[in-house]
């Protein structure tokens, strides 16, 4: 399993705890977070797993996931329904978005 695993799923705690807050104001928006969230460390231990083009193909798509989490926090933000997320939940999601780029190019 790659070493960005864990920190995968301390990201998706984090977005937890921000899809629990925005649901209140925004179901949808809450579960597409919860959905994206989801998928990063779902498609990492997926690609972990696969071989050549699948296992990158996989990290891509964690890596879009990703991007859509950042996106759902923004927006959630933005609209006011949560702060601006804590900066270790920040700089959690930048590790794991430099992490895939850097194995899908």
């Amino acid at each position: 399993m790659l070493r960005i695993y864990p920190v995968a799923l301390q990201m998706a705690a984090d977005a937890a705890t921000a899809a629990n807050r925005i649901g209140r104001r925004d179901p949808d928006l809450a579960r597409q977070l919860r959905r994206a969230a989801a998928s990063v460390p779902l498609n990492i231990a997926e690609g972990t797993g696969g071989l050549g083009r699948t296992r990158t193909a996989r990290y891509a798509d964690a890596l879009g996931s990703a991007y859509e989490v950042r996106a759902c926090l923004d927006v959630a933000a933005a609209m006011t329904y949560i702060a601006a997320p804590a900066p270790a939940a920040t700089e959690r999601l930048r590790h794991i978005i430099g992490t895939l780029t850097k194995l899908t190019r």
